[in-house]
């Protein structure tokens, strides 16, 4: 009656060298580009000759 008792989820992620990489890269490129997007919204238009 020997049960495997599972770590929990946090845990595993944190173990895991992969996820960790990918959550490296994906949530700094999501939140630069959303930054660029609002920055882009607010810049005024240009004046033309």
């Amino acid at each position: 009656m020997n049960k495997e008792v599972k770590p929990p989820l946090l845990k595993r992620l944190m173990d895991n060298p992969w996820i960790l990489l990918v959550l490296g890269v994906v949530v700094p490129m999501l939140s630069y580009t959303l930054w660029g997007w609002i920055e882009l919204c607010f810049v005024p238009a240009a004046q033309l000759p």
